[in-house]
């Protein structure tokens, strides 16, 4: 039985204050659940992250890493640095870097790479814009963004990923994939990490789950947490999810 995840991306939100009182309120209100749960904060928040979930259920993470170790690298950050800010967690490939930043999924599958070296767990993400759904794509677009990075990586390395599924059209518009059509499609995905023996590897919905779709979508076989937007930075509504996770 795969355990659920659910993760918090604050995206480029927040400020000292804002932070501590959503940390707070996120701790005050945690308590015991069958899920795991984490936030991936903007860099410059990561050690009031660690100050303030240190010996806490609540895992932190970052929103990006370098695909590089070190060196004349202006404004990157590498994934030791993440590593000693205690971070566990770094996305890779969200549809924000690769369309915003013109990111490949070579790159993607390189940062994967650099943060596995530091014993981070990337959590890779794939997913397709509304045309290439309408145009019956779907399936060789996740295909190709995935397959790229478990071409640079051992059957062991894959089995330490996670995986997110985020439909392009479905982040921040409020439309949602029904739990029927993310479940087809977490199926494939599962299926290409089984011929990398890494079936087990937990894979997120990452489109506009909010407390009322959360279940729903996390009842499904394949879907073992979210990824979630908007409603992580409210903690009624992120510990709601956590709550629907199990």
């Amino acid at each position: 039985m795969r355990r659920k995840l659910v993760v918090g991306n604050w995206k480029m939100n927040g400020s000292l204050a804002a932070n501590a009182a959503l940390l707070d309120a996120l701790k005050a209100g945690l308590g015991q659940h069958a899920a795991d749960s984490a936030v991936c904060a903007p860099a410059p928040y990561l050690a009031q992250c660690q100050a303030a979930l240190g010996g806490t259920p609540l895992a932190w993470g970052a929103q990006d890493v370098s695909a590089h170790a070190s060196g004349a690298f202006t404004g990157e950050v590498g994934a030791a640095m993440l590593a000693d800010f205690g971070c566990s967690y770094v996305i890779v490939g969200h549809s924000e870097r690769r369309a915003m930043h013109a990111e490949s999924s070579e790159l993607v599958a390189k940062k994967t790479v650099a943060a596995l070296a530091a014993g981070l767990t990337p959590i890779v993400c794939v997913g397709e814009t509304l045309a290439e759904r309408d145009a019956g794509q779907t399936f060789a677009v996740v295909g190709e963004q995935l397959g790229t990075v478990l071409g640079l990586l051992s059957d062991a390395d894959a089995a330490r990923l996670v995986l997110a599924y985020e439909p392009v059209w479905a982040i921040g518009t409020g439309q949602t994939a029904t739990p029927a059509m993310a479940q087809e499609v977490h199926a494939q995905l599962r299926a290409q990490l089984e011929q990398k023996s890494a079936g087990k590897v937990q894979i997120l919905y990452g489109g506009s789950m909010k407390p009322d779709n959360a279940r729903e979508l996390m009842a499904q076989a394949d879907i073992d947490g979210g990824l979630i937007g908007g409603a992580a930075l409210k903690a009624v509504d992120f510990l709601a999810i956590i709550a629907a996770a199990g």
